[in-house]
C-alpha cells in the first residue's frame, strides 16, 4: 500500500463519527419564524383646542414604512380627515413613533403598515372653548 491510498486521519475520524451517528449530520437549528411590526411608543398627536372647539375632527389613515431600525422611513396619506391641519399633525406625530421592526430569518426588515390616527371631537365642550368664544386665548 502506498502513502496516497491511506485516507488522512481527519477524514477517517469524520467517517467513523458519521457512521456512529447513523450516517446523518446533526439537525440544523429550527428557522426563526417571521415577526410583524409592533408599536412601542406611539404618543397621540397634538389636537389644537381651536379645532376641537370648532368641532373639527376626523381620522387620517397613513401608510407607514417602518425601517429595520424601528422608525418610520416613509409616510403617505391614504385617506384624509377632511382637515389639512389634522392630516399634517397626524404625519408629524407618526414620524416620531417607535416600533419593533418586522423580522425575516431573525433579521430586522422594512415593512409597510396602515395606521389610523383619530381626532375625536370632545363630547363635552372643554372650558378652554369658552375663552376662545370670548375672543381671548385659552389659559395655559
Amino acid at each position: 500500500m502506498n502513502r496516497h491510498s491511506v485516507p488522512p486521519l481527519a477524514a477517517l475520524a469524520a467517517a467513523l463519527s458519521l457512521a456512529a451517528c447513523g450516517g446523518q449530520a446533526p439537525p440544523a437549528p429550527p428557522a426563526q419564524p417571521p415577526t410583524e411590526v409592533a408599536a412601542l411608543d406611539t404618543p397621540p398627536p397634538q389636537y389644537p383646542i381651536a379645532l376641537a372647539c370648532a368641532g373639527v375632527g376626523g381620522q387620517s389613515v397613513l401608510k407607514v414604512e417602518v425601517g429595520p431600525a424601528g422608525s418610520p422611513t416613509r409616510i403617505d396619506l391614504v385617506r384624509g380627515s377632511g382637515s389639512d391641519d389634522l392630516d399634517r399633525l397626524a404625519r408629524e406625530a407618526v414620524q416620531g413613533w417607535k416600533f419593533k421592526p418586522a423580522t425575516r430569518g431573525g433579521q430586522p426588515v422594512a415593512q409597510t403598515i396602515q395606521v389610523p390616527v383619530s381626532f375625536n371631537v370632545p363630547q363635552v365642550r372643554p372650558d378652554e372653548c369658552f375663552a376662545l368664544d370670548a375672543g381671548r386665548a385659552p389659559a395655559q
